[in-house]
């Protein structure tokens, strides 16, 4: 495929922007819907569960604009390789002072630059930013021997502290964000806390994952505590409000004698206002397996309030992974000549922290996952708008995940697959619970029910399919809930919709819709 060969990046902005809010002929979801008041209003199950609100996912909490960083450093490509070039420039401006947050960025001069190293990004407020992503603009051409284009990361400290206690409900609802302390004194407003769901026997055993076996060997599916992290917003008595709603439920008969802990941390050394803008990224094509080496686009981890836009990418593997915080990936185009081999396939997009939106990005290409989930992710992780091409999946991976929303996303050769793995990969079992379809087209849902959670698609376009356990010949797995299916449903976005009723109608507009 030829650099000038890359699909063009729809406008979606134009496309979606009048059917935010409501569609011509469109149904009423029984589960999210425009009241008379023009107001959202939500059904519950009947312990109270709800689909959460989505729209804190995204760059600064959601409803911001990605900001314009001016160049400190402007690099021209040179002959051989230019990983160190670019790498001291970087480096330089890391050592600038941060002003409101941000020291400045790195402008490419278009040209291609040959790189075979990794180019990190280490400080706050760093931008590498290129002069466009076309065929005529600043191109990095990955050479040597496989390794990831651009690394940013984080080194974050996670302190405990002695203020600590238990959540007193005896049932949390998903989508909830507020719930009651047994002692909430030493917990004030602003406080950053994290909140510990143990992975006790009792749960595992509802969820039917104590019986994973592949290869006549018993596998494991998840240990340890479940955590995520909310800073107090509110306290009155001892009920406290959390910035964003919880993306799973606590209930406490299968959550063992302590229940959820909830313990006031401090935090140091994660990265923000960090950016990779306006580039293209291309390498060899790989057909290769997931196990072999190969380059990949960009890693971000121990970072949030920071953003990926508008790139196109050729040929990577395992493309984009961001294990972050609060971060918009925007307007990434990533496109493949020949398939990856085997059938444990790589993802494209590694979606694996919290309040993160991936917008009107793209995929091409065949034998992989467009999107996956690493192991107890707690988001939300929005998919809005997206459109992915060729023989792939949209699938939570591995060991609950929580809080997906896919969002006006288009599949047509693929599955949109919420589902339990069972003893796939090395026990992957129920790989995500409370995650909604809204409004997407793709050639099959596999929407499965988790014990005790919920999975919903709504408004989609597509066969429903039923399957059982993988490697099990039955029975078939009961299904997750579908409403209104085949026929779109009102409003059109709901992750937009939800922003503008939380931000105003500007939020919308300030992320380009």
């Amino acid at each position: 495929m030829k650099l000038s060969s890359f699909p063009k990046i729809l406008l979606f902005g134009i496309i979606f922007h009048s059917n935010v809010f409501a569609q011509t002929n469109a149904a009423k979801s029984q589960w999210v819907y425009l009241n008379a008041a023009n107001k959202l209003e939500y059904k519950t199950t009947e312990r109270g569960d709800k689909i959460m609100d989505f729209s804190y996912a995204g760059y600064m909490g959601g409803g911001v604009a990605i900001p314009a960083v001016p160049a400190k450093i402007v690099v021209s490509p040179s002959e051989g390789d230019n990983t160190s070039m670019i790498q001291q420039a970087i480096d330089q401006v890391s050592s600038k002072a941060l002003v409101n947050g941000v020291r400045g960025a790195v402008l490419l001069k278009p040209g291609m630059y040959n790189c075979e190293r990794p180019i990190t990004i280490s400080a706050s407020g760093v931008v590498l930013q290129g002069s466009g992503c076309g065929e005529n603009g600043s191109i990095i051409n990955m050479t040597g021997t496989p390794h990831a284009c651009i690394v940013v990361k984080g080194n974050v400290t996670i302190k405990a502290t002695n203020t600590t206690t238990t959540i007193a409900n005896q049932y949390v609802p998903s989508g909830s964000i507020s719930f009651q302390l047994r002692n909430a004194k030493g917990f004030a407003p602003g406080d950053i806390i994290r909140i510990a769901r143990p992975v006790t026997d009792a749960w595992v055993q509802l969820m039917g994952m104590d019986k994973l076996v592949r290869d006549g060997k018993k596998q494991t599916w998840v240990t340890g505590d479940i955590t995520t992290e909310r800073v107090i917003t509110k306290i009155n008595k001892n009920t406290v409000m959390v910035d964003f709603p919880l993306t799973d439920s606590y209930d406490m008969n299968y959550l063992g004698t302590d229940g959820v802990s909830v313990t006031k941390i401090t935090t140091s050394g994660s990265l923000s206002q960090t950016g990779v803008e306006h580039l293209r990224i291309i390498a060899p094509a790989q057909s290769v397996t997931i196990n072999e080496g190969h380059h990949r686009a960009l890693t971000m981890s121990g970072v949030r309030d920071s953003w990926v836009r508008n790139l196109e990418i050729m040929n990577t593997v395992n493309s984009i992974s961001i294990t972050a915080n609060r971060v918009t990936v925007d307007h990434v185009n990533i496109g493949h000549e020949v398939p990856t081999k085997g059938a444990a396939k790589p993802a494209d997009l590694n979606g694996s922290g919290a309040q993160l939106l991936f917008d009107q990005c793209q995929i091409t290409g065949d034998n992989l996952f467009f999107f996956a989930t690493g192991p107890k992710v707690s988001g939300p992780v929005v998919l809005l708008n997206c459109v992915f091409k060729g023989n792939g999946w949209i699938q939570p991976h591995q060991r609950w995940a929580t809080g997906l929303l896919v969002d006006g996303c288009q599949v047509p050769g693929g599955g949109i697959d919420f589902m339990n793995r069972g003893a796939m990969g090395s026990g992957h079992g129920w790989a995500i619970g409370w995650a909604v379809a809204w409004n997407c087209t793709a050639r099959s849902y596999l929407n499965q029910l988790p014990p005790g959670s919920a999975n919903w698609v709504i408004g989609c376009k597509g066969e429903s399919q039923k399957k059982a356990i993988p490697f099990d010949a039955g029975p078939l797995l009961p299904e997750g809930i579908y409403d209104a299916h085949n026929t779109p449903v009102d409003p059109g976005s709901l992750y937009l919709a939800q922003l503008a009723e939380r931000l105003g109608k500007k939020a919308v507009q300030q992320i380009g819709y």
